[in-house]
């Protein structure tokens, strides 16, 4: 498209993503990878919620959490999910909506074993989105968990990661009085090569 500037050039929408990612560890204060991911449950009611975005690979974009989790559950019944990242500091939004698979292999494994000690001992003894009785019985079993796993815990069978390998992305800046940049990358198949349109603000 010949009046993309410079900001949303490039052929692929994995390096556009990339590149803003990069840019935005620079200036923005807290969590850059930051991503509201929605879902829908078995009534269609939608749901939204913060999680941080691991990786952005070639085509995909990566994320971890526990399986027994709301978002899990949902996406595993739905095969699909939509984020969207947002950036104040650069006052620029990436949007994505895809078709989600797991990843489940040595991938996983190895994030997982990257993670503190304390941060996967909590994985395992969090029943994540399941009703707790109190801070005291989590911490609890934080002490029942560090006590029978030790010091080099391997990725619980109920913890991994989503890819979410999209059909559409949109990137989006602002502009003076609201007359926004936004190009959309539209594939209707995973396989298939992206169109690029503009969008009216």
């Amino acid at each position: 498209m010949s009046d993309r500037s410079e900001l949303f050039s490039g052929d692929d929408p994995f390096v556009i993503a990339r590149r803003w990612l990069a840019e935005a560890e620079q200036s923005e204060i807290n969590d850059p990878s930051a991503i509201a991911l929605s879902t829908v449950d078995s009534d269609g009611m939608p749901n939204v919620r913060m999680v941080l975005l691991k990786e952005i690979e070639d085509a995909g974009f990566v994320f971890y959490t526990n399986y027994g989790s709301a978002k899990a559950i949902e996406i595993e019944a739905s095969g699909k999910a939509a984020f969207v990242m947002h950036w104040k500091s650069l006052r620029r939004q990436i949007r994505v909506r895809g078709i989600v698979e797991r990843e489940d292999g040595d991938k996983a494994d190895a994030y997982f074993a990257s993670r503190s000690l304390k941060s996967r001992l909590g994985a395992w003894a969090s029943q994540q989105s399941q009703p707790l009785s109190s801070r005291a019985a989590l911490m609890a079993e934080v002490a029942k968990v560090t006590a029978t796993k030790g010091t080099a815990p391997n990725r619980p069978p109920f913890w991994g990661g989503f890819r979410i390998s999209p059909l559409e992305v949109e990137f989006w800046a602002d502009g003076d009085f609201r007359l926004h940049d936004r190009f959309q990358w539209v594939r209707a198949e995973i396989e298939q090569s992206w169109s690029v349109q503009r969008l009216s603000p």
